[in-house]
């Protein structure tokens, strides 16, 4: 199967998607696909790409997004495989409010296993689906904002961004 292939324009720089059958199989702040499909499961890959000029609610929900509403792009489809507990991790991270960031241990108790510290760290490094799954939404204990595929910078400029989004909300 082919999948499509699709560029936007953001204010954190370029945003790659790569979606088959209406679900996301990864994503992230990149024009190069190829920075991109590493991270797509073996069973997953497709055959091919096409570029396509939108992707209906998967780039409606990153305009979504940008234009101050993080919440659509929670609804949008994804499909990573892996083993269960990066799996389970995967779907709760889904579950964390923006602008309310978890640290690590957080994260691990939310994935069933608040032993598993490093295996929810793991898990964030290799969520492939940047945004839709939202991985920087995780931080340290002290508060630093720990690792993020795309860069510190943007992290913190998401994590900013969702932080006015939910005071805004708030009324503040």
């Amino acid at each position: 199967m082919k999948a499509q292939l699709l560029t936007l324009s953001t204010p954190d720089g370029p945003f790659t998607i790569i979606a088959c059958e209406g679900a996301v199989l990864a994503s992230g702040w990149t024009a190069i696909p190829g920075e991109l499909t590493g991270q797509i499961h073996t069973d997953l890959l497709p055959d091919g790409y096409e570029d396509v000029a939108g992707l209906g609610a998967i780039s409606a929900a990153v305009d979504a997004f940008y234009a101050g509403d993080p919440n659509p792009a929670m609804d949008v489809a994804v499909q990573q495989k892996s083993g269960p507990f990066r799996s389970h991790a995967w779907e709760m991270l889904r579950t964390v409010a923006p602008g309310r960031p978890v640290t690590y241990t957080e994260y691990a108790q939310l994935s069933g296993n608040p032993k598993a510290v490093r295996a929810a760290a793991s898990a964030c490094a290799f969520n492939a689906a940047a945004l839709f799954v939202p991985c920087h939404r995780v931080i340290r204990t002290d508060g630093s904002l720990g690792g993020f595929r795309w860069g510190l910078a943007i992290k913190e400029r998401l994590l900013d961004r969702e932080h006015q989004q939910a005071l805004t909300l708030a009324g503040r």
